[in-house]
């Protein structure tokens, strides 16, 4: 295969490319003009990308052919097998093993199902009204100031307060949960990563705390996700290793997602502030903005895949062992399948995005995500009239997640009768 060309213009991957958000107008032009393309990485080996919705639904949903397992590479950029699930720099043989994403199925399936358990239909029924008072107090606390930091005072301490209560973790742990958290998505982000010794001390800390909980609740009834990801879907004792991975895992995917798209709501309401009159006046467009604010963000921007044997999409190529990167962000804004995709309208009819992936692999908490998002949006509702924007906003520097560590608002809050 000719790499040279399908290769793209710039090295997609680099964390500054990311600098101020997704870069739409570069993956615009690839999913036109080279929808799959090559591109070499500083960190490492290159790889080939998909940007179109159709191709990545077909790399997601065909995990005998593009695989995730950690010893053919992994769900990440880098290698997996060499630096572990969270690249932590730390001696990982010894302190992680390899969580559920970083398996093909079926083992990927025996330790995901027992998680879906605690994420079920009735589960969240019963969360529903907790995290409605807990949102509810954070708004509150929110509305003494007419100027706010939305990640610092609500779109951050949601997901973390949920995760507190899926955890059965003690509220004293939410500052450490979300040091944990930052920690770990934060691989190129020198605020959140200090250091190797630095992250060797959370991958320890975590390790310590979620090892305890493990042995006092082995064999209990309890659902908690301490406990349920203790074993797998056959009841057989998860290794303490894979355990820690899953426990990285769930720290991520329970946080970050709900996280970002929070941010990216108002962000993009900012943006297009007629769409917050829209969803003020229709109420009953929650369900179909909470769809279109996951699309639109896609705050996941890529999962890394490895071919396991020859394969042609688009008259292309890739040969077994070629790492391929699927860029959710550009899936979801295929012109293909959405009318003007780089709009944001949240009375767009809801159609399926890639945003929590697909096949297999889609996001096991992604309903626990929109649940969250819609009460948030709710409440806010009630609460604030308009905002905007009132100061620098801070990106998270990554390639992997698209996310915000400041955003500074200026509300007009609604008058309490």
């Amino acid at each position: 295969m000719d790499k040279l060309k399908y290769s793209a213009d710039a090295m997609l991957a680099e964390p500054d490319n990311f600098s101020q958000g997704f870069p739409h107008d570069l993956f615009s032009r690839l999913r036109r003009d080279m929808p799959v393309c090559w591109s070499e990485w500083s960190g490492g080996s290159g790889f080939w990308s998909l940007t179109k919705y159709e191709d990545v639904g077909f790399a997601g949903g065909n995990p005998a052919i593009f695989s995730s397992a950690t010893e053919n590479g992994g769900h990440r950029i880098f290698e997996e097998q060499d630096l572990g699930v969270a690249q932590s720099g730390v001696d990982t043989e010894n302190a992680v093993g390899i969580p559920f994403i970083s398996r093909d199925p079926p083992l990927h399936i025996n330790q995901r199902l027992p998680v879906m358990k605690s994420v079920s239909p009735d589960r969240l029924n019963d969360m529903k009204h907790r995290i409605r008072e807990r949102v509810r107090l954070l708004i509150h606390e929110a509305r003494k100031l007419e100027n706010i930091e939305l990640v610092e005072s609500l779109s951050a301490p949601i997901p973390i307060k949920t995760l507190l209560e899926l955890l059965d973790m003690p509220a004293s742990y939410e500052g450490k949960l979300f040091e944990w958290t930052n920690a770990l998505i934060g691989e190129d982000d020198p605020d959140f990563r200090r250091s190797p010794d630095y992250m060797a001390k959370i991958s320890g800390e975590i390790a310590t705390y979620f090892g305890g909980l493990r042995e006092e609740r082995m064999g209990s009834d309890r659902a908690d996700i301490v406990t349920v990801l203790s074993t797998d879907k056959n009841g057989d004792v998860v290794p303490f290793k894979d355990f820690i991975a899953n426990i990285f895992l769930i720290l991520v995917g329970g946080n970050e997602t709900t996280r970002n798209s929070i941010s990216g709501a108002i962000r993009a309401f900012s943006l297009f502030p007629e769409q917050w009159q829209i969803l003020k006046e229709n109420p009953q467009l929650i369900a179909s903005a909470v769809n279109e604010i996951v699309r639109w963000v896609s705050p996941v921007m890529h999962m890394r895949r490895t071919v396991m044997e020859d394969v042609s999409i688009r008259d292309v190529t890739l040969k077994k062992g070629d790492k391929v990167l699927l860029w959710y962000p550009a899936a979801n804004r295929d012109a293909d399948i959405w009318q003007n995709p780089d709009a944001f309208d949240i009375s767009r009819p809801i159609i399926k995005h890639r945003a929590f992936g697909a096949g297999t692999h889609l996001c096991v908490g992604s309903r626990l995500a929109e649940l969250q998002i819609a009460i948030f949006l709710e409440e806010f509702l009630q609460h604030c009239d308009s905002f905007e924007v009132n100061g620098e906003i801070s990106r998270i520097r990554s390639n992997f997640i698209s996310g915000m560590k400041t955003l500074p608002l200026k509300v007009k809050w609604q008058s309490i009768d």
